[in-house]
């Protein structure tokens, strides 16, 4: 829809980024607001709120998500933007970059044993 409506594609570290380096607040407020909303929306409807158990230490979610963040512009955009979007556009760097965080994701599972 952001696409069609606005010609703009969805990839969140875009939107976000837009957002804090003061972009049209009008365009970008919206769906950020949706993103924060919609787990809540979850819970009035389902009288819970969605369960997710992170089995990590604050230091390492600190540095992945800094790690995450640094990705996504060394590779021009987020696992929504290429995964989601690019993908749907036939996009060559799109499916390359996809490739990549699949095989990153494998590979850091693998390392801090998640398979054992």
């Amino acid at each position: 829809m952001l696409l069609l409506l606005n010609g703009r594609i969805a990839g969140i570290s875009g939107i976000v980024g837009r957002l804090l380096q003061g972009g049209n607040p009008a365009q970008n407020i919206p769906f950020v607001v949706g993103l924060v909303l919609g787990p809540l929306l979850f819970t009035v409807i389902f009288d819970r709120f969605p369960s997710v158990t992170v089995a990590a230490t604050w230091p390492t979610i600190i540095v992945a998500g800094l790690l995450v963040g640094l990705g996504t512009r060394m590779g021009a955009g987020c696992t929504s933007g290429h995964g989601i979007v690019g993908i749907a556009r036939h996009s060559p760097r799109s499916i390359v970059a996809t490739a990549i965080f699949l095989i990153s994701g494998m590979a850091t599972a693998t390392f801090m044993g998640v398979y054992q």
